[in-house]
């Protein structure tokens, strides 16, 4: 039955145009489903497109037309989908309206022109505007005034007239929950929202050209301006540049990407961590971009309001503020301005801090020179604030001088703690001096008793013909330490048991977390294992083998000291049904490359050719990641750099 109909649908496939590849829509050219408009560049293409595999709906959307991963820039009905079935066409009217229907006789989207005459097109530009104009190419319309989730290079956007609104899902067009906009009360601020709700403060402008950045020799500047109609927000990269974009997404993340040879680079985001999102940080508090982690901090002068800054309470004074007392500012560089300031007019830097200073409630103040040259644009840059001071941040790179009002310190307090601090730091100096002189003597005695544990240690490895005209170096950690270390080897601290002797866990000097392993005297192994495993381990560094510490010899004493690992060893998973269910394949997998690593480099990468000769599960230390290190070298074997074979003398291993 199925047969007969090959041929007629080859024939309907033959008989069907092959899709358009203009960059120009007129009237005797409409865009059917199938057809696309591609700019004169190739940069762009304009058509219908299902977001979703079921491709059951349909917008007219634009994306880049040369890349290898579809990314879409603009929807034109993204919140009245077309049904795939219905023929969806964009044509023009009589009166040259371009108008977006279907077979069912829906009109989801349109362009009004109201103009007679067959010389108006819409044309698909290289710069991602799609342009309803006349012959002569004056512009009657343009999607770059109609922005949906994507700003592109050079594109003007009117965020004082409405909003950047990002997509609903991750498969889904229409209008969602996040939108980016300026602040309703000042034009200085691009906020990005979560409905009515400030979500996370992007810039705040004071005109011109507020951000220049460079990635990759790509140079990035972000500014805004004024048309007279509102303020608009635009960006523009160096020449040569790839593709960028800047787009919120549906999770209220600004992103700005560039195109990197095969998928989409996020060259910076915004918010970046959690302190970056709206007043996290509560009244007086920052977040602090200089270290590696943003962290919430208060503002000098105040202190957190609950234990540590985990909650948004945010922060109080030390020190009261009041009218009757004096005050006196100081100034916190290189700090994102707080939100809720007010802007005032034509002052200059002297104004405005006479103007916060003459008002007692005014809280702070900053000022910051406009770089801008448009005469449309308000160059003043006078800020101050009175009350609370809300979502500011700290950063190492950019950012405005804060001059922030405090309490001034009494002079009567300040003489009577001058005649308690001076007796105060000279008994402190006295104390120092004392203590420098016994911290000196002890180290001097430290040095001395380490100097005779290494020449002791390095004779007894000497004795070994494996090691001879060798340097062996690495730490010589004392007997006394250790018997800190372990509290003098109590049960408390003891964590296992293997051929060489009893392991216990200890801090060295009392931060450094460590495990010993101790050799008994009716250990299985001796005092060839015990120097075999000092000389290899020292000399071997990789990832995926333990590390040795140090060691210790102290009359019968025989110790070595390993970083110490909290996930002790493979067997306690494999052998544990209460642990098995932590290997997972994928954790099993990092285990077997790990160790096979491992093998490879005692092979084949060190300097010494080691073969192990007891790798067992119990020899296979597991860290915090679950990343294996291979440990107990008291059996291995050295090799030499032409060596294929050897022979042993004894059986050996597990």
């Amino acid at each position: 039955m199925g047969m007969p109909h090959i041929p007629i649908l080859t024939l309907l496939f033959l008989l069907t145009p092959l899709c358009r590849s203009d960059d120009r829509l007129t009237h005797a050219k409409p865009l059917s489903a199938g057809d696309t408009l591609i700019s004169e560049g190739g940069v762009f293409a304009l058509g219908f497109f299902s977001p979703t595999s079921s491709n059951t709906t349909m917008y007219l959307c634009m994306w880049y037309h040369n890349i290898s991963e579809r990314t879409v820039v603009w929807t034109a009905n993204r919140n009245n989908p077309l049904i795939a079935t219905s023929s969806p066409i964009l044509t023009f009217t009589n009166s040259s309206d371009l108008l977006l229907s279907d077979s069912q006789g829906r009109t989801p989207w349109a362009v009004k022109s109201n103009i007679t005459g067959m010389g108006v097109a819409a044309v698909l530009l290289d710069t991602g505007n799609f342009v309803l104009q006349f012959p002569n190419s004056t512009v009657i319309w343009q999607s770059f005034d109609h922005p949906t989730d994507t700003v592109l290079p050079n594109m003007k956007v009117l965020l004082s007239v409405g909003r950047l609104l990002a997509w609903k899902g991750l498969d889904d067009p229409s209008s969602g929950d996040f939108s980016l906009g300026f602040n309703a009360s000042s034009n200085l601020q691009l906020v990005i929202w979560n409905g009515t709700r400030p979500y996370s403060r992007v810039l705040l402008m004071n005109g011109g050209s507020v951000f220049g950045d460079t990635f990759q020799n790509i140079t990035f500047f972000e500014s805004i301006g004024d048309t007279g109609n509102g303020s608009f927000y635009t960006y523009h990269l160096s020449d040569g540049s790839p593709y960028a974009r800047v787009t919120l997404d549906y999770m209220g993340v600004l992103s700005t990407l560039i195109w990197n040879r095969s998928s989409w680079t996020t060259i910076s985001k915004r918010p970046a961590s959690s302190c970056d999102l709206y007043a996290s940080c509560g009244p007086f508090g920052y977040c602090n971009h200089v270290g590696d982690v943003p962290t919430c901090q208060c503002l000098e002068g105040f202190e957190p309001v609950g234990p540590g800054m985990n909650s948004s309470a945010g922060c109080r004074r030390t020190e009261a503020l009041t009218c009757t007392k004096k005050s006196r500012f100081v100034n916190i560089t290189q700090m994102n301005i707080p939100n809720k300031f007010e802007s005032l007019p034509n002052k200059s830097i002297d104004e405005c801090a006479s103007k916060c200073s003459s008002n007692c409630l005014c809280t702070a103040y900053a000022y910051a020179k406009s770089s801008s040259n448009d005469a449309l644009v308000d160059r003043s840059s006078c800020l101050v604030w009175a009350g609370e001071l809300i979502n500011t941040g700290k950063n190492s790179y950019y950012g405005e001088i804060l001059h922030l009002r405090l309490a001034d310190f009494p002079v009567k307090e300040n003489t009577r703690l001058i005649k308690i601090v001076l007796p105060v730091i000279a008994c402190v100096l006295i104390l120092t001096c004392i203590a420098i002189v016994t911290i000196c003597k002890y180290k001097a005695s430290k040095r001395q008793k380490k100097e005779i544990h290494k020449r002791l240690i390095l004779g007894y490895l000497n004795s070994s013909n494996e090691i001879e005209g060798e340097n062996v170096e690495f730490p010589f950690v004392s007997f006394e330490d250790i018997i800190t270390a372990t509290d003098n080897f109590s049960d408390s601290k003891h964590i296992g048991r293997g051929g060489f002797g009893k392991v216990y866990r200890g801090m060295l000097e009392g931060v450094k977390e460590v495990a010993i392993k101790r050799l008994s005297k009716d250990s299985g192994q001796g005092v060839e294992e015990f120097k075999n495993e000092i000389v290899l381990i020292s000399k071997l560094q990789h990832k995926n083998l333990v590390r040795l510490l140090g060691c210790c010899i102290h009359g019968d004493e025989r110790l070595l000291i390993y970083e110490y690992l909290p996930n002790k060893s493979l067997d306690t998973f494999l052998f544990d049904p209460t642990r098995q269910c932590v290997l997972d394949w994928p954790t099993r997998f990092k285990i077997i490359k790990g160790v096979a690593r491992g093998l490879l480099y005692l092979h084949q990468d060190s300097r010494l050719t080691i073969i192990h000769r007891d790798l067992k599960a119990s020899n296979i230390l597991l860290d915090s990641e679950m990343t294996p290190k291979i440990s107990d070298f008291g059996m291995a074997r050295i090799f030499g750099g032409n060596q294929q074979e050897g022979n042993t003398t004894r059986v050996v291993g597990t």
